[in-house]
């Protein structure tokens, strides 16, 4: 976000409206996960195919996609505050209508209404840090904020599926609602001013458009959560299908997977900020070999729930791995770079939702999985290609001096 130095606001309580922001993007991309453990349901009362219903996750993604631009440039000077509690109180009814929904229709409907609230509240939340706590504090505060993406990736599924497999579908999006609402009263009662001095514009998204660092890191997000989200999508009928498991540990072992998840979060994180370029080459190495060791040993319960507890390692370093690099990329546009990188990630959920739910219709899973391992192959060489180039100019730069 375009801002004078120093003028973010003080807040009375500097880190609980760090945690409101993080409240809310687990939120919305908890809601945006929460069909994924749910598909087989959803299909089953909704009458529609499993392919079909992989359209509630991949529609409000692309949608993201389109609005995260839009509503950071669209905002102009607006008190930031103010619309983020406007985009809460429309997840809230998004998640009602979603409970209510009496065809897949009225479903996809609720779901494009999610996408709007999830490229909104990502993008803007994307600035937030630096305006909340002291210097000091602005990179614990970006990790809370974007911790809450990351546990929402590999913990909203599993939650999603828990409340489903106890009280059904409906509930997990009731449930979804009613979180939603407590997290706006939260926002409503920490978050401080967040008025602008200069708002993102035209110009500087063309800018960014050109910027070649920033280019690279949203390559690898389109590679990396597009391969990912190929599978992903239709992780429950892989455990069923493929390995094997009783339908009663489904949740246990997506919990475990979210644990792992995290886990990996922190260790991206840490990493990442030293070595940003050799982190993702890491995360595409965990995220190509997830699909070849499913191919290879995860025909048994137990090899596929040991596949999975690494698929959920690797994967829980991709969003604060890669926001690490695009935040590096473009420190002066925040706004836009965040914009632009929910935009992609999105695509990426969008695009690997949409190919695997044809795929799964057509040639079947082993055929998802074989594609996904491409999509991280390809990451991972992008990956090594940019490490390479980051050692040569350090070099280049160390013999200079």
């Amino acid at each position: 976000m375009n801002r004078v130095p120093g003028t973010h606001p003080r807040a009375r309580r500097p880190w609980l409206a760090v945690v409101a922001a993080a409240l809310a993007t687990f939120a919305v991309v908890t809601t945006e996960m929460l069909p994924v453990g749910l598909l087989t349901g959803i299909a089953q009362h909704l009458d529609t195919s499993t392919g079909t219903v992989g359209l509630t996750l991949s529609l409000p993604a692309l949608l993201a996609a389109l609005f995260a631009p839009i509503v950071v440039i669209g905002a102009g000077g607006v008190d930031r505050r103010w619309i983020l509690a406007g985009l809460l109180a429309l997840l809230v009814i998004a998640n009602l209508a979603s409970a209510l929904a009496a065809d897949i229709r009225w479903l996809l409907a609720a779901r494009m209404l999610v996408g709007f609230c999830m490229g909104g509240i990502w993008a803007i939340a994307g600035g937030l840090a630096a305006r909340l706590v002291p210097a000091h504090g602005v990179g614990l505060a970006t990790s809370i904020i974007f911790g809450g993406v990351a546990a929402a990736s590999v913990l909203g599924v599993p939650l999603g599926t828990w409340i489903g497999d106890l009280a059904g579908w409906r509930s997990a999006f009731a449930a979804m609602a009613l979180f939603s609402a407590a997290v706006l009263v939260l926002h409503l009662v920490a978050m401080p001013t967040l008025s602008v001095s200069a708002s993102p514009t035209l110009r500087q998204l063309r800018g960014q458009l050109g910027n070649r660092a920033l280019q690279a890191g949203l390559l690898l997000t389109l590679l990396l959560v597009g391969g990912h989200f190929m599978t992903f999508t239709f992780v429950r009928p892989l455990l069923l299908g493929v390995a094997g498991v009783d339908p009663r540990w489904m949740g246990a072992l997506l919990f475990g997977y979210g644990i792992a998840g995290i886990v990996g979060n922190f260790i991206a994180g840490t990493a990442a900020a030293r070595h940003p370029a050799a982190t993702i080459t890491a995360i595409a190495m965990g995220l190509l070999l997830t699909p070849l060791l499913y191919l290879t040993l995860g025909d048994t319960a137990a090899g596929g729930t040991a596949v999975l507890l690494v698929w959920g390692l690797a994967y829980g370093g991709v969003s604060v791995g890669l926001m690490t690099w695009v935040l590096r990329a473009a420190p002066q546009a925040v706004e836009i770079a965040s914009a632009l990188y929910v935009g992609v990630f999105n695509v990426g959920i969008a695009l690997g939702a949409w190919s695997g739910g044809q795929l799964v219709d057509g040639p079947g899973l082993t055929a998802v999985l074989y594609v996904s391992a491409g999509c991280a192959g390809a990451a991972l060489m992008l990956a090594l290609v940019l490490t390479a180039g980051g050692r040569r100019a350090g070099t280049e730069t160390k013999n200079a001096g």
